[in-house]
Order: structure tokens, then sequence, then C-alpha cells
């Protein structure tokens, strides 16, 4: 009787058991986030600017990396995978929780298409007007004499009494200052304005005073040829160079891609100036997966503070190039700066 248990528990028990094991593997979360190649969109299918169709040949490819938390499965992948990596959930998130984290990479992703709305439509010469609200507010150092007085959501609009009209404008003003030095912040928080002052702070791995924050643009951009920008499930700032240049393409009808497949990446500024990113190694891939035949990378010369702390350190560009030449050696990886210099290279 006892063998026959055995041999029945064995005969039932053991399918029953690979069964539960494949499914942890697999659904089991874990406390860590694995990033790897996501997608490379077409850019023609996101842009709507009425009566300006695309119909030139080839394609502007907006990258994206692909975040999913860890299971067992994925990260035993990840680790035996040399283009994917397994990142903390701080790293990944800044400590947000996932509600507050998809509301500040949708709000990233809005002010990237607005700047680029405004970038292209002006290099066009057509009408273009920004309302500028002020600073956005994505994170408070844990170093910040602001930290629990100002908080991720609210909207920075007067330091000092001075209210510029980007992001740059009033980085400028602050970096002037002294660390130490008390500096008023007049800002909106649940749409009540407020107003506090605590001295500045030297930032990290700078000599630079600052507030402690982690920010964007808060704007809203008008147009007059209508336009429409749907990025769908995609979030971040990093595709704002590329819809500029989709914008800019339709916009004027120029053949500036003359037939070829061109992804990049980079966020643009509101003087055009092209930001770094991260992931791009992982972007490499996936548009090496889409056809993609030329790259453009953000280039941002090194400051010695950075190469102080970090003394192994790559651009985007390099890392780039270095990711190019070992999976995809046909791709031509190009650094821009600038929207006009990605449009000069490509010109």
């Amino acid at each position: 009787m006892k063998n026959k248990g055995k041999h029945r528990f064995f005969k039932i028990g053991l399918p029953v058991l690979v069964v539960i094991l494949v499914a942890v593997s697999f659904l089991l979360p874990l406390p860590k986030y694995i990033e790897g190649p996501g997608g490379a969109d077409k850019l023609s299918n996101i842009v709507n600017i009425k009566n300006h169709p695309d119909n030139q040949k080839g394609k502007f490819m907006l990258t994206s990396v692909g975040i999913m938390q860890a299971t067992p499965a994925s990260y035993l992948y990840a680790k035996l995978n040399p283009y994917y990596s397994i990142e903390s959930v701080e790293s990944v998130t800044g400590g947000q929780n996932s509600a507050t984290y998809d509301r500040l990479q949708t709000f990233y992703m809005q002010s990237a298409i607005n700047e680029a709305i405004y970038t292209a439509y002006r290099a066009a010469g057509q009408s273009v007007t920004k309302d500028y609200k002020g600073i956005y507010i994505i994170d408070v150092l844990k170093t910040s004499k602001f930290k629990g007085l100002i908080h991720v959501g609210d909207t920075i609009v007067k330091v000092n009494g001075h209210h510029f009209n980007s992001a740059l404008g009033y980085q400028n003003y602050i970096r002037k200052q002294k660390v130490g030095a008390p500096l008023k912040i007049g800002y909106y928080h649940n749409a009540k304005y407020h107003e506090v002052t605590k001295p500045l702070t030297k930032l990290p791995n700078t000599n630079q005073a600052g507030i402690g924050i982690t920010l964007t643009d808060d704007l809203k951009v008008t147009t007059k040829i209508p336009i429409k920008v749907d990025p769908g499930q995609i979030g971040g700032p990093s595709g704002g160079l590329m819809f500029s240049l989709q914008i800019y393409s339709q916009l004027t009808g120029d053949n500036i891609r003359k037939g070829r497949n061109i992804a990049g990446t980079g966020t643009i500024n509101s003087d055009g100036s092209v930001g770094e990113i991260g992931g791009i190694d992982k972007k490499i891939i996936a548009a090496k997966r889409n056809g993609a035949t030329i790259f453009l990378a953000p280039y941002i010369k090194p400051t010695k503070a950075v190469k102080a702390v970090e003394p192994g350190h790559l651009t985007n560009y390099e890392l780039a190039v270095k990711t190019a030449k070992r999976y995809a050696p046909n791709m031509k990886v190009i650094p821009v700066t600038s929207f006009k210099d990605a449009l000069n290279k490509l010109k």
C-alpha cells in the first residue's frame, strides 16, 4: 500500500510541482527591475499635423527602453544577456510609488513634446506661442533645505521675486548665488500659492548652489496649424530631439531623411540644445532590430568635476559608438549637440 501511494504521489505530484516551479519563476515579483531594448516606433504614426502628411521615404524612429519588474526567470535571463541590466527599485522609480512614477513619466513626455513642437515650429517659420508656467518638481533631494516644504508635483513660479520663461533661466539665476544664501521660492501646491525661504545647498558633484530638486518645464504650447502627438504608453523626456525632427520635416516638406531609417534619442531644451539620457546602449539594439541605419546620439563634453567623480565616464555618444561597434557595426552613430546641429548634419 505504501509503495502504491508513493508511486501515485510521484505520478500526480511531480507534474504539479513542475508547473508550480515554472509559474513561480515567471510570475513571482522580485524587488528589482529589468531594463532592456524597447521599441523603435515610426514617428509618422505618432505625429499628426493638419494638412501636412508625411509623404517622404524612410522614417524617423522614437527609441525606448523596456522596463519590467524582475521575476526569477527574467532575472536569470538578464544575467546571461549582455544588453539587459538589473536595476534597483530606487534607481528606476526614484523611490516613488508606481502611480506617482507613471504620472511623472507622462508629464516628462508631455513636456518633451511641447518643447519639440515649439522648437520645430519656430525653425519652420510657423506661428507658435509658449505659455511658460514654471518649474515642475519631479523630485526633492534628501539634502535639500526645502525637503518637506515643497513636494513632487508642485510648480515653482518665482525665485527671489523673479519669474523666468524657462527652467534654464531659473537655473542660471540660482547658479550665480552662493551656497548657503537664502532663496525665497514662490510655488503652487494643489492650486494654492505659497512662499518659503531656505538656504541654498551645494549640488552633488559640483561646486554650484542649488535648490536640490529634479525638475522639468511646466508649459503650454499653442500653434496656428493644429498638431496632435500621441506617444501611447511611452513615457519620459528622451524623445524630444526625434519629435522635433519629425514635426519639422512634416511642416516644411523638406526631405531631410533622404529615404533613410533614422533613429535617435535625446531631450530637447528651450534653447534647442540636446540633453543626455539613460539607456542609450539599449536603444542602439532597439534601433538595429527595427532597421535603422543612422542613430543620432546626444553629445555633451564632460566637465572636470564629472571626470573627477567618474574617471571612466562615457558620454551618450561614446557609449552609443561602443555598443554599435559590437552589436550594430553597419549603423552610423552621429553626435549631436542641438536641434540645429542635427538638422545640419542630416541635410
